[in-house]
């Protein structure tokens, strides 16, 4: 197994153990982070929202695979099992992950999901209904990214 392959193992299973801090030792300084939900992520923030959902997932279940690496990039599929905190619903996320590396480091994470299905899991009927439209995807995110920034306001303080 590559050195690439064997960080993105070991990022993703520091996830399933819920060690924030082991993942942040595998992303680069300058590590852009991105999905759906948590858009342009740089450097510790990336980390800062690993963090918040490790201490937040009390029913967290990660699992991966499909590892593949070529040169300086790589992907590998993996999925979360989880209780969404503001619903009490439980969520199944099929999540889909590029990354570059840098310096044997992950330097570009970028994840792929549907944002419509994850709203119609965990926000249940009104997500289905409304979901699906960009004014409301982006009231969520915007959500979201207020919870971050509060969670490392408490945090720091």
């Amino acid at each position: 197994m590559s050195t690439h392959a064997e960080l993105i193992d070991r990022f993703y299973t520091a996830f399933a153990a819920r060690d924030h801090e082991a993942m942040a030792a595998c992303y680069h300084p300058d590590v852009v982070f991105d999905d759906p939900v948590f858009r342009d992520l740089r450097g510790a923030q990336a980390s800062d929202m690993w963090q918040m959902l490790c201490v937040r997932g009390k029913d967290l279940q990660i699992r991966h695979s499909d590892v593949q690496v070529e040169g300086d990039s790589g992907s590998a599929v993996w999925d979360a099992d989880y209780t969404f905190s503001l619903t009490g619903r439980k969520v199944h996320n099929h999540i889909e992950a590029r990354f570059r590396f840098k310096d044997g480091l992950i330097v570009e994470h970028r994840d792929t999901f549907s944002l419509y299905r994850w709203m119609r899991m965990g926000l249940g009927p009104v997500g289905t209904l409304l979901g699906w439209l960009p004014p409301v995807q982006s009231a969520f995110r915007r959500k979201a990214r207020a919870g971050l920034d509060a969670f490392v306001l408490k945090r720091d303080s």
